[in-house]
């Protein structure tokens, strides 16, 4: 099944959120049933932290109280997304087997307390897991509520026991053959670390200096493939009682411990979370890179937003409240770049607990409240845009996304501590978005000939093949702008000799790298063309591209910065420093304009986000957000699924979903 069957079982795109009736008595379950008529729920998230419930003593399964739930809102025309509750076990459980509860880097055993406590790589976890996962199968897989199946929630747990040191052992024993080839891999020769038997192979804990970078890569990349297989357990056993879509949420998109391409693959629906870290237009860029990122995980499948706040922005130390019409704006950025639906954490805002202020679609305050207001306007907005289901979203720029790479730069002993894998990412997604362009997210191993630009701008670690296949890209024809720090490692964490980047990317960049030089904290270069840089500077040398800006004081004057190198159709574009942000959209702006790549409606003035959904018939979709403070005139006036009649102009802060010509 597929998200647009999620969809036709909805009879149009997915609105509502995670529903834990069990927090509350019959007089509000009452409420409940009047209130998501009221707001057009949908779909409704159930059973995600109901473990204790549900098993209330192992082997022994209580379901007569979800029963009446989800016959209770079947009767009420929503639909269930129905989750295994494994990512919170019961206390009981952790009592009887402790030795699953999770142990950190430095030896910390935690206790039960919080959700998350468990080690995935203990087999009596597995196994409860397996078998709560089969008996919600065999009880509800056919069941006529049922729409889709969650399992989990936002994995991502990790652990340094003694059966994760297990594990890891036999992850590596796979990985490498032998212990000559991990000894090789890992550079055992430094610091007299040669491993002579497995046993004395450990997972990267706390010790006196620096750790293995190659061993601290090789623990991210096993339990990235470890938290796959804990999620296929469970999937497999929902499948051999349900013909229901599996998916889990991944949490996007500063997850550090998922190999996100792969486990998509694994997911019938991609699902994900996401809480902005900023109001206004900022937040508003993250929600589209977040949607992008969901999108392009997605392989031109549909997706799915499963979790969102009304009002959660996590800024810093502190979770403050979007701004008034966010709820719809930000619902409508996820759907504009391809989600089937709008979902929330959570229906209704918890009294108790750890969550107690986390933000719901119905507050503390009730339904005569701004949130609830808002979320009811949502919800007849997204009613009227059934026929979006099963559309896609086309993007002609992309930028490049390893886990790897960004695993490498979590590695002890680098030159910088401001080698961020995180800010270019979302930098360059940030100048295509501002230049109106939508992107996708690419990995360096992918087919890239469809896009006219690729960026890759965090890529510190780059196989050989990745390599190659930027050097293909370039060569058939492509634009490619490769920033500072790229290559420097291969996918053994082995430095690059003979100059950086990887030999194949050095051919169609036309340079070399030499020496890097990480500038000083609030240290800001200048260079010949009146840009500035900030981070990080390189001696490089021109092998054939040509010098577009210079360096302009120090041991590196005159010295090149940014190169352009035409090889083979296409042109290899090299930036050795991190340039601020208005230096850096200016420098974007040129390379989409080169790559020949225009913005989605390029009459629209800068602030008014618009996305083009395309369905299979040729029809197509222009989603339209009004981010300025201005009333904008639409150059091509069209039918407005929104409002049900002609749209002439977008006000301040206003949606509008255009049919296409």
């Amino acid at each position: 099944m597929t998200a647009r069957s999620i969809t036709d079982r909805l009879g149009g795109l997915a609105f509502g959120g995670d529903y834990n009736p069990e927090q509350w008595d019959e007089p509000v379950w009452k409420e409940d049933d009047e209130l998501m008529r009221r707001a057009r729920v949908n779909l409704a998230t159930m059973g995600v932290f109901s473990w204790a419930l549900l098993e209330p003593e192992e082997g022994r399964y209580d379901f007569t109280w979800l029963d009446a739930h989800i016959e209770r809102l079947h009767a009420n025309g929503v639909a269930v997304d129905l989750a295994t509750p494994t990512a919170s076990p019961p206390p009981w459980f952790t009592l009887a087997h402790p030795e699953a509860l999770a142990v950190r880097a430095d030896g910390t055993r935690l206790v039960h307390g919080s959700r998350d406590t468990y080690c995935l790589a203990s087999p009596a976890y597995r196994s409860a897991a397996r078998r709560i996962a089969s008996a919600l199968a065999e009880r509800y897989g056919d069941h006529p509520a049922l729409a889709l199946w969650h399992v989990h929630n936002e994995y991502g747990t990790l652990c340094w026991c003694d059966q994760a040191a297990a594990a890891f052992r036999v992850w590596l024993r796979a990985r490498h053959g032998s212990l000559d080839a991990l000894n090789e891999a890992w550079g055992t020769a430094f610091w007299s670390q040669r491993y002579t038997s497995w046993e004395q192979v450990l997972p990267p804990r706390a010790t006196q200096y620096h750790k293995n970078p190659g061993q601290t890569v090789d623990f991210h990349r096993f339990w990235a493939d470890e938290i796959i297989a804990t999620y296929c357990e469970q999937r497999d056993a929902i499948r051999r009682h349900s013909d229901r879509p599996v998916t889990t949420n991944l949490m996007l998109p500063y997850d550090l411990r998922l190999n996100v391409w792969a486990f998509a693959r694994e997911l019938d629906v991609v699902s994900s979370d996401q809480y902005p870290n900023a109001n206004g237009l900022d937040g508003a860029a993250h929600v589209a890179y977040y949607a992008d990122r969901s999108r392009s995980l997605a392989g031109g499948r549909p997706w799915l937003l499963m979790e969102q706040g009304t009002s959660t922005v996590y800024d810093g130390d502190q979770v403050i409240g979007k701004e008034p019409g966010d709820v719809l704006r930000h619902s409508l950025g996820h759907i504009a770049r391809g989600s089937e639906g709008a979902l929330f954490f959570q229906w209704r805002q918890s009294r108790a607990g750890a969550e107690t202020w986390h933000s719901a679609m119905l507050p503390h305050a009730g339904p005569d409240s701004r949130i609830f207001r808002e979320v009811t306007q949502t919800g007849e907005a997204v009613a009227r845009l059934g026929e979006l289901a099963g559309s896609t979203v086309t993007a002609r720029a992309a930028v490049l996304d390893d886990p790897d790479a960004m695993w490498a730069l979590e590695a002890d002993g680098l030159q910088s501590s401001r080698l961020d894998y995180h800010a270019p990412l979302a930098g360059a997604h940030r100048a295509l978005w501002d230049a109106g362009v939508t992107a996708d997210f690419a990995h360096p191993k992918h087919d890239l000939s469809r896009y006219r630009l690729v960026v890759a701008p965090s890529l510190f670690l780059l196989s050989d093949k990745g390599a190659e296949n930027l050097r293909r890209y370039v060569e058939g024809g492509g634009t490619l702008l490769v920033q500072h720090a790229t290559g420097y490692v291969d996918d053994r964490m082995h430095a690059r000799l003979g100059g950086y980047p990887a030999a194949p990317l050095r051919e169609a960049l036309g340079i070399r790298v030499e020496e890097h030089r990480p500038l000083r904290t609030q240290e800001r270069i200048t260079l010949s063309d009146g840009s500035h840089g900030t981070v990080w500077s390189e001696s490089l040398r021109t092998e054939g591209a040509e010098t577009l800006a210079a360096y302009t004081h120090g041991m590196l004057a005159d010295g090149p910065a940014l190169t352009r190198h035409r090889f083979g159709t296409g042109q290899g574009w090299y930036l050795s420093t991190r340039l601020d942000d208005a230096d850096y959209g200016a420098l974007v702006g040129r390379l989409l304009k080169e790559a020949g790549v225009e913005p989605e409606l390029p009459d629209l003035p800068a602030g008014v986000e618009a996305v083009t959904r395309h369905a299979a018939d040729g029809r197509r979709w222009h989603v339209l957000i009004n981010h300025t403070t201005d009333t904008v005139p639409l150059p091509d006036p069209a039918h407005d699924l929104l409002t049900g009649r002609a749209a002439h102009e977008l006000p301040p802060g206003a949606c509008a979903v255009l049919r296409g010509h």
